[in-house]
């Protein structure tokens, strides 16, 4: 796996990154740190990366379980350090999971299943942070 991310300098700090697949995503600095605010900061897209790997994960389990989901949806908070490095050392997931006739038990497995043992983005992060999460199962 690789990505390529290049300053679109001079000015500002906006940054555009290539995934090896072929995507594109910017990133962009608050205006008191030299950024004009045109995207999401670095840190955020930790955050963002952690909850998508994480409902990918429920998501794929619950259907592999042949239930009926129809939606996921995730909140994740982070707090960080308050000196340099300002690495994340809570963050907090709340998932809401939408569907027919879902089980509390198969959502309540899939989210620890995620946490527990697929999602790799929380494996990473759990290593500096503590990592809780909660859900919500909703009717279709």
């Amino acid at each position: 796996m690789e990505c390529n991310i290049e300053w679109n300098g001079p000015e500002g700090m906006l940054f555009v990154a290539t995934t090896g697949s072929g995507h594109t995503v910017a990133m962009d600095g608050a205006p008191e740190g030299g950024g004009n605010n045109l995207a999401p900061r670095p840190m955020e897209m930790m955050l963002v990366s952690a909850g998508g790997c994480s409902a990918y994960d429920i998501v794929l389990i619950l259907k592999r379980g042949r239930h009926q989901v129809t939606r996921c949806q995730v909140t994740v908070q982070g707090e960080r350090a308050e000196t340099d490095p300002k690495i994340f050392t809570k963050i907090h997931f709340v998932f809401t999971v939408t569907g027919k006739n879902l089980p509390e038990k198969a959502v309540e497995r899939a989210v620890s299943l995620s946490h527990e043992k697929y999602c790799s983005a929380v494996a990473m992060l759990e290593k500096s942070a503590t990592i809780t999460h909660a859900y919500v199962i909703a009717e279709a």
